[in-house]
C-alpha cells in the first residue's frame, strides 16, 4: 500500500482532532480542507500534490498576514492564535530548501536552460520552481536566480 499524500493525511488528522476535541487542529484543517474542496470545483478535478502543497502554503500566509494586522490592531492575542494555526500547517509541508540548495538548483537549472543573461530569467523560473514548489518562496528563489544570471 501506498503512503498517503497530504490530503489524505490531513482528512486523518482532522477526524483524529474531532475525536480528541482538539478545537485548534480541526478548525484549522476543516479551513485548509474547504479551501482544497474549492480549489477542485473551480478546476473541475481533483487536485495533485503539489497544488495541495500550493493550498496550504496559501493559508499559512494568510495567517501571516492576520498575524500582522493582528499586531497593528494591537491584539496580541488573535496574533498568537494565527501563530498556533500556522504551527498546525506546517506539518504538512515538506522541509524548506536552505539558500545553498536553492542555489545550487538555481546554477543546475542555468545551465539546463543554456540561459546567460537576466533577459533569460523566465526560462530558468519555468524549469526551476516545479523542483522547489512547496520548499521555497517564490520571492526567494527569483532573487538567487537574478543574481546568479547578472553575474554570468
Amino acid at each position: 500500500m501506498n503512503a498517503m499524500n497530504t490530503r489524505e493525511q490531513i482528512e486523518s488528522d482532522f477526524k483524529e482532532a474531532l475525536r480528541t476535541g482538539d478545537k485548534l487542529r480541526k478548525r484549522t484543517l476543516r479551513l485548509v480542507l474547504s479551501s482544497i474542496k474549492l480549489m477542485e470545483i473551480d478546476q473541475g478535478k481533483e487536485i495533485d500534490e503539489g497544488e495541495t502543497l500550493a493550498v496550504i502554503q496559501k493559508e499559512i500566509k494568510s495567517y501571516r498576514e492576520s498575524i500582522a494586522d493582528a499586531e497593528r490592531a494591537d491584539r496580541p492575542d488573535l496574533a498568537a492564535d494565527a501563530e498556533a494555526e500556522i504551527e498546525v500547517l506546517e506539518v504538512y509541508l515538506p522541509q524548506p530548501l536552505s539558500q545553498d540548495e536553492i542555489e545550487a538548483m538555481a546554477k543546475e537549472a542555468i545551465t539546463d536552460v543554456g540561459a546567460a543573461s537576466p533577459k533569460e530569467m523566465g526560462k530558468v523560473m519555468k524549469v526551476l520552481m516545479p523542483q522547489v514548489q512547496g520548499r521555497a518562496d517564490g520571492s526567494q528563489v527569483s532573487q538567487i536566480v537574478r543574481r546568479l544570471l547578472e553575474g554570468v
